[in-house]
């Protein structure tokens, strides 16, 4: 068994932006392809905690068709459980803990076991870019808006760094101010000269840029779109964050329809309002392939809402496995498993 620790996954990934952005576009692809299996995610909740939760996500990310080699390549099976308790933040303790196993294709049995947060995190922000690199095409943002100030976003904007290198303006809202100001002393730098603008209020902020990227802990839907501008591309990373007036005035894309309607997220809520999927005009990894094609309306807002799945994380877990193994990098466990019977 190979144990990776959250620094040696750090290290691993460090400057590595571009090649997770296209392995997490690879990973679609295959996705859009039949080349995965993957069940609905598992839900832990508690009875007196409703805000607190741990999930499962177990997955299978087959070959793609004519891969030869480097990101494109490689069978994945394994599992992340990954859990949400917001009340860490105020005890200082990051909100998110994952840990990721990995399945040997051979035999079945366990052969890595990785911390996961950080994988969780740069596949959710690789996601966020590609969904900026699609709904937005040709154009140039006017600059960024996050709202929402927490690791999710610190990653997004990496990513959209590398993504959208001509990105020269960030705007940021928080429901705790000095948390937003936190964010950018620490984190504007990931933008280097960027102009930066603390909001006010929630409108302010959604009309500040024309990309918008939504990383909250929100449990329920609180706002529309009406204050964005025109045509804005909105990532809904958080998904519980948009009205159902929002979600069906808008285009949408999504990574996967019947993984992103369910657990009342925005999509979900629209789908039981409506009593279908028809407000949803295409998967990512169709789009990707050139199997789908979106036409925007003039004017009317563009939503990107990934559920996140559990494919992406296993895509990234195992470059991250076969990265260390070539490194000498981890701790190996002789004796994890029963020994073979003769």
């Amino acid at each position: 068994m190979l144990i990776l620790k959250h620094s040696e996954v750090a290290g691993l990934l460090a400057g590595r932006e571009k090649e997770v952005i296209d392995l997490v576009s690879a990973a679609y692809q295959r996705h859009d392809e039949g080349r995965t299996a993957l069940p609905h995610s598992v839900f832990l909740r508690f009875p007196d905690r409703p805000r607190d939760r741990i999930i499962g996500l177990p997955g299978y990310l087959g070959d793609r068709e004519g891969a030869a080699g480097g990101v494109e390549s490689g069978e994945v099976a394994g599992m992340k459980w990954i859990s949400s308790f917001p009340g860490n933040v105020a005890a200082g303790l990051e909100r998110a803990s994952a840990a990721i196993l990995l399945n040997s294709l051979e035999t079945g049995h366990p052969e890595a076991l990785i911390e996961g947060s950080l994988i969780s995190a740069r596949r959710t922000a690789a996601s966020a870019a590609l969904g900026a690199r699609v709904l937005l095409g040709d154009r140039r943002p006017s600059g960024v808006t996050l709202i929402g100030t927490g690791v999710i976003n610190r990653e997004i904007l990496r990513f959209l760094a590398v993504e959208r290198p001509e990105l020269d303006s960030l705007a940021v809202y928080d429901t705790d101010p000095a948390r937003a100001r936190r964010f950018t002393a620490d984190h504007a730098r990931l933008l280097p000269g960027a102009k930066i603008r603390h909001c006010d209020s929630l409108d302010e902020a959604l009309g500040a840029h024309d990309l918008v990227s939504f990383a909250t802990t929100a449990a329920t839907p609180y706002t529309g779109l009406d204050a964005c501008p025109p045509g804005a591309v909105v990532l809904h990373i958080s998904l519980r964050d948009l009205t159902v007036p929002a979600v069906l005035g808008a285009h949408n894309v999504v990574d996967d329809p019947d993984h992103v309607c369910r657990e009342q997220t925005s999509p979900h809520l629209a789908e039981q309002h409506t009593g279908g999927r028809d407000f949803v005009d295409a998967s990512i990894g169709a789009l990707l392939r050139g199997a789908a094609r979106l036409t925007p309306e003039d004017g009317k807002p563009l939503v990107y809402s990934p559920f996140g799945l559990g494919v992406l994380d296993l895509a990234l877990a195992g470059f991250v496995r076969d990265e260390a193994r070539r490194g000498g990098i981890g701790a190996r466990i002789d004796g994890f498993l029963p020994a073979p019977v003769l």
